[in-house]
């Protein structure tokens, strides 16, 4: 089994985590510089190749009524451009509050400022990921 690649995309930076093999557990991998989707996308491509990634999933920020914001809209055009870049299914999954959650996480593990701003959006990845891992495990039980 391949390792799923879980993007938390931003204007300044993405956030990205990666599963193991067994798809059961989300770790932090790294964050991508966001100026200009190309270069994002370019980055984002060859850590799935370096990782072996058989997908690619996509925190898509839904409104709290589970509606497409701007946020989302922009995220589905990074989305888009992803697709038509690399050679495994890209999905996208709701991550509504994952970025609050990942703070409030470092807030409780007492993380200073400085190294929350550093962590912040690759650990929305992991928690983003780590649901979608969840999520399917409980269907294939």
């Amino acid at each position: 089994m391949a390792t799923i690649l879980g993007i938390d995309y931003g204007r300044k930076r993405i956030g990205v985590a990666i599963s193991d093999v067994g798809r059961k557990f989300a770790s932090p991998l790294s964050t991508v510089d966001a100026s200009g989707n190309t270069p994002a996308v370019a980055s984002i491509k060859s850590l799935a190749e370096k990782h072996g990634a058989g997908e690619i999933v996509v925190g898509l920020p839904r409104s709290m009524n589970g509606s497409l914001g701007p946020m989302a809209r922009e995220t589905m055009k990074f989305v888009e451009e992803l697709r038509t870049s690399v050679d495994v299914p890209v999905q996208t999954w709701d991550e509504r509050l994952t970025t609050a959650q990942a703070e409030r996480e470092m807030i409780s593990a007492d993380m200073t400022r400085a190294k929350r701003r550093q962590k912040l959006d690759k650990v929305a990845a992991q928690i983003m990921l780590q649901s979608y891992l969840d999520s399917r495990s409980r269907k294939n039980d």
